[in-house]
């Protein structure tokens, strides 16, 4: 195989232009996962079941979808479309346009069915931007403290982003009035729907797509025939469960799945929690209420923000293991205190909110210590535990490519993203549709649509709420914890590794070193012998 063409040297604007697209990867589930179902339920009429099965059922779509782009854009390379516009930047340049129509969500008064179909649509949008922007970091550097930069300026922006979700509701009511009106959340949404075009449009101008080698060049662009077309969904599966064949990568997915889904049950059982346990006793409004959850969220996302730039450091000198451990430790203790609230019920907590008139920072300077600390101590451990759980993953994935490139002498940057968005996809459908059914069954009751005030709810309603938000996150962070015990990538082993492939590309057969033997064949779970596309290909056994 031909030498890989030279890739040019990222600087700070490549960085940054490229991380700007987790305005619309982050900042689009902050405000989904953060808003929506509390918006469905509280000012559209919408039950828990049904706000649920929305979040829900049109990521089960994805199992195809999320795939699919992923294939077809690998494959773009040979083409006439792939060579003059761009493989990966063809679909984000299709998806401009149409962003803004992330609004149309938080239009009340609408159906169940009008409120599901504009949600496939938008995230058939956010499917066709997510897929090919995940792969231009692996494909613009290899080096792995570049990549690490990568993956912390893309944390960054969408920790910026998620505080901005989770802040606007606050600014929106304070600055233009109507506190109880669900017009706060459409103001909201369309705000992001611009910001979403805006960065997708800095992601192309900032970004590149990895040079073609020589070898690449002489092959000629391949017309798109109905054979073809017969072959795509033939050959994207058979590429899917190939990824499964790398250790490292169904390692990799354990700590993905673990920190992804703790926060997907988190975000839709934490509001609720606020309005029906933390404010429980207290008088507050709908607008009110909105507003103590818009600053609980903000402390926690700039929690999140301080988390991700000391999580950046740690990953490059350790690895992502200790840093997802620590993480958890952290999410574990907020959880845990927030359970000590539900059975201590602190006294004065009620009065104080009510003083508060919902206003989180206000807690800063109020003289009941009691209120200070509730609202804000274990929603700062929360978020510091939730940064990291958020870069880790994503600091990982960039590193996949060099070790599936080992195993099949290939580069299939698509086919990984889009394995990864189908499998969270259909987890994270899988955790809000449960959620959401098991919140409903509790007994928990939808505000009518023209109420003002927080409808008051069941002490088994409640004590669902509290059940599912304390013991879902823990077990999904404990078992990816548990499956990713001896996760073994890191800045030594990943140079080992690049090094080795290297000499896979000259011809080499044998590895330089004993020590190399052991850190390829530990990651890739291949024996070095079957690496580099051999045959017969054997997994070497764990």
């Amino acid at each position: 195989m031909a030498e890989v063409a030279q890739v040019r040297k990222p600087i700070w604007i490549n960085y940054w232009g490229w991380g700007s697209g987790d305005m619309l990867g982050a900042g689009a589930q902050a405000v989904i996962t953060g808003w929506l179902f509390y918006f469905f339920t509280n000012f559209c009429g919408l039950s828990a079941i049904d706000a649920g099965f929305i979040l829900g059922l049109p990521r089960l779509l994805e199992a195809i979808t999320c795939p699919l782009i992923g294939y077809i854009s690998d494959n773009l390379r040979h083409t006439w479309v792939g060579r003059k516009i761009g493989r990966r930047k063809i679909f984000l340049l299709i998806t401009i346009p149409l962003l803004p129509s992330f609004a149309l969500l938080f239009v009340t008064g609408q159906t169940f069915w009008y409120y599901l179909f504009v949600f496939i649509f938008f995230e058939l949008l956010y499917t066709m931007f997510l897929i090919p922007w995940e792969t231009l970091a692996a494909e613009m550097t290899k080096d792995y403290k570049e990549k690490a930069k990568f993956a912390g300026a893309r944390m960054i922006i969408a920790q910026s982003s998620a505080i901005l979700a989770s802040y606007l509701p606050t600014f929106i009511i304070d600055n233009f009035g109507g506190k109880d009106s669900p017009d706060t959340f459409l103001i909201m949404a369309t705000i992001f729907g611009l910001l979403f075009s805006l960065v997708v449009i800095l992601v192309v101008v900032f970004s590149w797509e990895r040079p073609y080698t020589e070898e690449e060049k002489r092959i000629q662009p391949q017309p798109f025939n109905a054979a073809a077309a017969l072959m795509i969904p033939v050959n994207m599966f058979r590429d899917l469960f190939s990824t499964l064949k790398l250790r490292a990568f169904r390692q990799h997915l354990s700590i993905y799945l673990g920190g992804y889904l703790s926060q997907d049950i988190f975000n839709t059982a934490f509001p609720l929690f606020v309005a029906t346990v933390l404010a429980a006793g207290a008088t507050l409004s709908k607008g009110e209420t909105t507003t103590l959850i818009s600053g609980m969220m903000t402390l926690m996302y700039m929690a999140q923000l301080a988390s991700v730039m000391i999580a950046i450091q740690v990953v490059i000198k350790t690895g992502p293991t200790l840093a997802y451990r620590i993480a958890i430790s952290f999410v574990g203790a907020a959880l845990l205190l927030f359970l000590a609230f539900y059975f201590t019920q602190p006294a004065g907590i009620a009065a104080g909110l009510e003083s508060l008139n919902g206003n989180l920072f206000a807690a800063f300077s109020h003289s009941n210590f009691g209120v200070a600390f509730w609202l804000i101590v274990p929603i700062i451990l929360a978020g510091l535990g939730r940064g990291t759980l958020n870069f880790v993953p994503w600091s990982v994935y960039n590193y996949l490519p060099d070790i599936d490139e080992a195993v099949t002498g290939q580069r299939r940057e698509g086919i990984f993203a889009g394995v990864m968005t189908l499998v969270r996809k259909m987890a994270q459908s899988a955790a809000i549709v449960a959620t959401g059914w098991i919140i409903n069954q509790g007994g928990y009751l939808a505000a009518p649509k023209d109420s003002t005030v927080v409808i008051q709810q069941s002490p088994e309603a409640i004590h669902t709420i509290v059940l599912v938000l304390i013991a879902g996150p823990i077990a999904v962070m404990v078992l990816g914890m548990i499956i990713s015990w001896s996760f073994g990538l890191n800045v030594k082993s990943h140079g080992i590794l690049v090094h080795e492939v290297e000499r896979l590309r000259a011809g080499e057969t044998e590895p330089e070193s004993e020590e190399s033997r052991r850190v390829v064949e530990n990651l890739t779970g291949f024996k070095f012998e079957n690496l580099w596309g051999r045959k017969p290909v054997k997994r070497k056994k764990a």
